[in-house]
């Protein structure tokens, strides 16, 4: 008889089996913890430390951003912008972000979270930096657009061309400002200025979901997805994330680009497509409703992709269109009739659609450095996206809608300027393509992983592509043995350019409180009708009260009457303004932001303002009505 607790053998038994379970409870009774075992080691520690080290460059990077933004002083900005008023911690703090990123995306045994921890550190870094910084919002655009949703509060309702002249196109596309006033009502507060100074943080940070589910859906390499996010958000130095339609409407844009390239193009499931039709419906249509430029930007994208054999499901572009469509002849239609004739003769001329025009040249050597650096960095990701299509074969044929995605924005070049910033809108929408290839550029040539399961389901029922020639159209270039330095240096060379390219121009976007208060006193007490004279438009709350105030800014004028105006400024503002009738009063107002905007971008120089400001000063025409630091405010007297 065997004893107890051994298992007998038996014809046609294992042996195996009775020592594999003996292996097992000897396994599980060595796995429970022994309550009179003494504490674990210390040679068990260096695991946990070495799992948890990238906090080490991650909160180093935070606290020198902290010390650097308590130690830094914007009350007098040169032409430099924010770069060189920035304490050198500031510089320190991007640079060990930097590196504790690069060391920990490439490192597989990090978890994933610690990429996205960096990214997040990253964004308050850029985009935070301005709204602790500044006492007042940037950009004279986001007064303007501050200054609609209070049109849309006071009003009540949308009010035709008639009532609001140039100003209607913003109610013909109310999308964006009617939420915004949905949420200050839900908010509680006096209106959008009260926290339209985060919304660069805010609108960046929308970004990250839909560009993880494009990227996750060529690869499951963390290396090259963490990568390009990052890339994208060094690359985006364009400045269209601040309090505007277009933040939303581009985070929308990626939203339904996400939808096509992950749940369109697959064989069957008719049914569970038409629930991802109604959501790109609803994603169009607020795209549609909040802005002018993206559906076009949107449709041009999904022709591209329906031309592909794996997304040539044509429901997502026909959806588009005629959504677009719809509201061009409806709501959009006062604007688009009358602005229709200059827009057909801008088709084709690609010189005039991308260059700046007077009153946009950077003059001087601040101006024309940061110039530079944004323009450098753009075509170095360009061109990092290039490199990256000729070495990468495999990810180039796996992810070619993605090089659709960054090709698709082109020809827009030929279709309109857009006030002057169609190149600036093309590179905005070509970002998310260039930097997927931008990021497979910097890292090891390696096979690539294979794709999501989503991508696997779109890809069944498509014929296989046929094997590569041996003599390739796009040649391979060889692996970059020198990468394993010269990566980290370019995204670091990349990460620190974004702070020149999107804060260099800080002078002319910023406002003291000073000249907050002033351009408030004008308004507290202009009459309804009255006329508001000015350099231009960059101060802020220009357009405050617009259905009730009038505007002139004379740099917007022809050359001739701004040649006029410096010949003889007191006189010929003087006559401008004689039309105005009481009780409705006229003004001039010189602040510091149409001095610095002036200066900077080529239109009056320093000495051409000060004479401007000098004949109204001492001119009896005029009579001073405020004056502090950052500009003077005079009425012109009524005539004898």
């Amino acid at each position: 008889m065997p004893e107890t607790g051994e298992t007998p053998e038996h014809p046609g038994h294992d042996s195996r089996t009775s020592q594999e379970a003996a292996t097992t409870r000897s396994h599980e009774a060595s796995a429970r913890p022994d309550p009179s075992a003494p504490a674990p080691t210390p040679a068990a520690r260096p695991a946990r430390v070495a799992a948890a080290w990238p906090a080490v460059p991650l909160l180093a990077a935070l606290a020198l951003w902290v010390y650097a933004v308590r130690h830094t002083d914007v009350s007098a900005l040169d032409d430099y912008g924010l770069v060189s008023a920035l304490h050198p911690a500031f510089w320190a703090g991007l640079a060990v972000l930097t590196a504790g990123f690069w060391f920990t995306v490439r490192d597989p045994r990090r978890r994933a979270g610690w990429p996205a921890a960096y990214v997040l550190g990253l964004l308050v870094i850029e985009r935070a930096t301005q709204a602790v910084l500044y006492p007042t919002p940037l950009y004279a655009w986001a007064w303007k657009h501050d200054a609609v949703i209070d049109h849309l509060l006071t009003s009540g309702g949308l009010q035709s061309a008639d009532q609001l002249g140039d100003m209607a196109v913003y109610d013909q596309w109310p999308g964006f400002f009617a939420a915004q006033a949905a949420l200050v009502r839900l908010l509680g507060v006096d209106n959008a200025a009260m926290y339209m100074a985060w919304w660069p943080l805010v609108s960046s940070v929308l970004l990250l979901l839909p560009l993880l589910l494009i990227y996750r859906t060529f690869t499951e390499d963390r290396r090259l997805i963490w990568t390009a996010v990052w890339l994208f958000c060094v690359g985006n130095w364009v400045g269209q994330d601040y309090f505007s339609p277009q933040s939303v409407a581009f985070a929308l844009h990626l939203g339904v680009l996400a939808v096509v390239l992950r749940r369109y193009g697959r064989p069957g499931g008719r049914q569970r497509q038409a629930v991802w039709t109604v959501l790109l419906s609803v994603l169009v249509i607020a795209i549609v409703v909040s802005h002018q430029l993206t559906p076009g930007m949107l449709v041009v994208t999904l022709l591209a992709l329906a031309f592909t054999r794996r997304h040539r499901d044509w429901v997502p572009l026909v959806t588009t269109v005629v959504i677009f469509l719809a509201w061009c002849l409806t709501a959009a239609l006062p604007f688009l009739s009358a602005a229709m004739p200059d827009m057909i003769r801008s088709v084709g001329d690609i010189g005039a659609n991308v260059e700046t025009g007077y009153g946009s040249t950077p003059t001087g050597t601040g101006a024309v450095a940061t110039s530079w650096a944004a323009r450098l960095l753009s075509g170095s990701v360009l061109l990092l996206a290039l490199a990256g299509v000729l070495r990468q074969r495999t990810l180039r044929q796996r992810a070619l809608p993605l090089l659709l995605v960054a090709a698709a924005p082109l020809p827009m070049f030929a279709a309109s300027s857009y006030g002057s910033e169609m190149i600036f809108r093309v590179l905005m929408f070509m970002l998310p393509g260039a930097a997927f290839f931008a990021a497979a550029a910097l890292l090891p040539r390696a096979p690539v992983p294979e794709p999501t399961a989503d991508a696997r389901e779109t890809e069944r029922g498509v014929p296989p592509a046929p094997a590569p020639r041996r003599r390739s159209p796009l040649p391979s270039l060889p692996p970059l043995r020198y990468a394993a330095w010269l990566s980290p240096l370019v995204l670091l060379a990349g990460t620190l350019a974004f702070v020149p390219s999107y804060s260099g121009k800080d002078r002319v976007n910023y406002f003291p409180p000073g000249e907050v208060a002033l351009v408030r006193q004008l308004f507290d007490q202009a009459p309804d009708d009255s006329l508001v004279v000015a350099a231009n438009r960059n101060y802020p709350l220009a357009y405050e009260q617009y259905w009730r105030v009038d505007h002139y800014w004379f740099l917007e004028d022809t050359r001739t009457h701004v040649d006029d105006i410096v010949r003889d400024p007191a006189a010929v503002l003087a006559r401008d303004m004689a039309g105005v009738e009481a009780p409705a009063r006229a003004y001039f107002l010189l602040t510091q932001g149409q001095v610095a905007n002036s200066e900077m971008n080529g239109q009056l120089n320093t000495a051409q303002l000060r004479r401007v400001r000098e004949s109204v000063a001492d001119s009896p025409r005029f009579e001073r009505v405020a004056r502090n630091s950052a500009g003077v405010l005079y009425v012109l007297k009524p005539a004898s």
